[in-house]
């Protein structure tokens, strides 16, 4: 039997578009019913990063929307959801968010989701990180979401990169509450 849990995701602009993709096919696989919100630049990137077309991504997903439909049912606290994931994150996304600054969709649910005291996970995708960056990540902290940096883990011993990506994948299912196996989890040191 699926899953009861509905999930928006959001795919932005930002390199690192395999984990949006990840996530989808993972929350898939859970029968979690998931809402897309893929943004123009994530079908740039897509095409660039992954050779996947965006067809193939909305594929993924049980609902998708226009990002530029701000009368979609994400935009309204009224649409009952069980979180949000931003993967990835661009650096404007987050400064939009940061800054209630809704001008389209996905960062309208975004705020919404906030608003709503729901859970909301941000992949954000930048580096070196200055001090404006830093101060937007705390003040969307602040707000009650959960930043995320896609950083890779090495105790789990990846030896790809579908193993560092379902790592980061896997931690994400973790703050939303859905069960898997994408990741060898932490047992301990040896003692050593």
């Amino acid at each position: 039997m699926g899953s009861s849990l509905k999930i928006i995701v959001g795919i932005t602009g930002a390199s690192g578009t395999i984990y949006g993709v990840r996530l989808l096919e993972a929350l898939r696989d859970a029968g979690v019913e998931t809402h897309l919100i893929l943004t123009s630049g994530a079908e740039t990137v897509a095409k660039h990063e992954i050779d996947l077309d965006p067809r193939s991504i909305r594929d993924l997903a049980s609902v998708v929307y226009d990002p530029g439909d701000l009368a979609a049912a994400p935009a309204s606290g009224s649409f009952q959801h069980d979180g949000m994931v931003v993967a990835p994150c661009s650096v404007k996304t987050l400064s939009a968010v940061a800054n209630s600054f809704a001008d389209n969709l996905l960062v309208r649910a975004a705020d919404v989701t906030l608003k709503e005291r729901r859970r909301l996970v941000l992949l954000v995708r930048e580096t070196p990180l200055h001090s404006g960056h830093l101060d937007l990540m705390a003040r969307v902290s602040n707000l009650g979401g959960i930043i995320m940096p896609p950083v890779p883990a090495f105790y789990h011993r990846p030896e790809s990169i579908d193993d560092i990506v379902n790592h980061t994948v896997g931690r994400t299912l973790d703050q939303l509450g859905v069960k898997h196996a994408l990741l060898k989890r932490w047992g301990g040191g040896d003692g050593e």
